[in-house]
């Protein structure tokens, strides 16, 4: 009899972001692994992302579970609704595993955010509303941490923070780090063409990602406001969907006259492509990340990073970005000056591609199968 796996992709796909990837990676990845296998996969997908996810073998199925995420249609009838199909083993992509789940699972922790930086900025909800929630929400991490067979971590970073915050076993916690391997759609012929489509001018700093809070945005568009003094032709570029916190900044930005920030919104992988390549810098700021996957999509782009020295970053990044305390302006601004004294330089690429192999997502997929088998012996 085949063993059954289940696998949350609520997330699936590009509009679920880092997380969205992630599932959408191991999936594609499981698939070229494991495919015709004597396991059958069962892919749980919410009514939007269905159609973006074809099974290409016989062993994987998917499944409409179209609840909503953090819900209590999540919590209450997703657990049941998972029982019919007497899965041997599932895996939840993220922390929120229903609390009445009570079979066998696995659970990835990408990161540990929401004990690191609960600010009530982080939320559009009533501020008491938000402190319950938050609440509820740490509980649900330690209650996942707590029963799961297994917490698969992305980044050494985040195994130990697990570690240290949840106190749980350190031989409960595997690390399978994501990986980079964006697919080279544009060719030069037609990056003005798409660039222009955005209202793009070149030169510009980019970034790619949310506007959350600890994402550090507010510091970056000071720091770009006092180097285009000295840089006018500059142009900063914040890449990321519409939603209440783009909206914020871009009123944060206006009140302190940041001529030159452009807010595209969501840019469809084709077209990020060629934002990556076509920027003089890749800027990331960010104050907390359990692994930090633009920046490294950038270096897949053959174009220079500086970043945030904080969490996880200069272990994803190693020696191939230059790097500044995102709390002080001074030392972002003078690691940014300092990238643009060099004139963006491509850096070589056999330095770059050593660092990229050390993050695949096959080999992710791969170390993930082996998790598997090990819940299930």
């Amino acid at each position: 009899m085949k063993q059954k796996i289940g696998i949350d992709a609520r997330f699936y796909g590009p509009k679920g972001k880092g997380l969205g990837r992630y599932a959408q990676k191991l999936i594609e990845y499981l698939e070229k692994t494991d495919g015709d296998s004597e396991r059958e996969y069962y892919v749980f997908l919410k009514k939007e992302n269905f159609g973006q996810y074809s099974p290409q073998h016989s062993n994987f199925k998917k499944v409409l579970a179209n609840f909503q995420w953090y819900s209590f249609a999540e919590q209450l009838r997703f657990p049941f609704f998972l029982n019919k199909f007497k899965l041997d083993l599932m895996h939840f992509c993220h922390f929120n595993v229903p609390i009445f789940y009570r079979k066998k699972f696995i659970v990835t922790i990408h990161d540990l955010i929401l004990f690191h930086y609960p600010t009530v900025r982080n939320t559009t909800l009533n501020r008491y509303y938000y402190y319950v929630k938050l609440f509820c929400y740490q509980w649900a991490i330690r209650s996942a941490a707590k029963r799961a067979e297994k917490i698969i971590a992305v980044s050494n970073f985040t195994k130990k923070d697990i570690i240290d915050k949840l106190g749980v076993d350190s031989g409960k916690v595997e690390m399978t780090y994501e990986g980079s391997d964006f697919k080279h759609y544009a060719t030069y012929e037609n990056a003005e063409e798409i660039l222009k489509k955005y209202g793009i001018i070149k030169p510009y700093l980019l970034y790619v990602g949310n506007a959350y809070p600890h994402k550090n945005l507010e510091r970056l568009v000071l720091v770009y406001k006092k180097i285009k003094k000295q840089h006018p032709e500059l142009t900063l570029i914040l890449v990321g969907g519409a939603d209440f916190f783009y909206e914020r900044l871009k009123k944060y930005a206006k009140e302190n006259a940041a001529r030159g920030v452009v807010f595209p919104g969501y840019v469809p992988d084709e077209d990020l492509d060629v934002f990556y390549r076509e920027a003089k810098l890749y800027v990331f700021p960010s104050l907390y990340e359990g692994f930090g996957l633009p920046p490294l999509e950038a270096l897949a782009k053959n174009t220079p990073v500086v970043s945030s020295s904080r969490t996880s970053m200069p272990e994803v990044l190693g020696d191939v970005a230059k790097y500044f305390d995102p709390e002080d302006l001074d030392s972002m601004e003078k690691a940014i000056l300092a990238a643009l004294f060099e004139g963006g330089q491509k850096l070589e690429n056999e330095k770059i591609i050593d660092q990229l192999k050390k993050f695949s997502w096959e080999r992710m997929a791969v170390q993930t199968k082996l998790i598997y088998k090990q819940s299930l012996n």
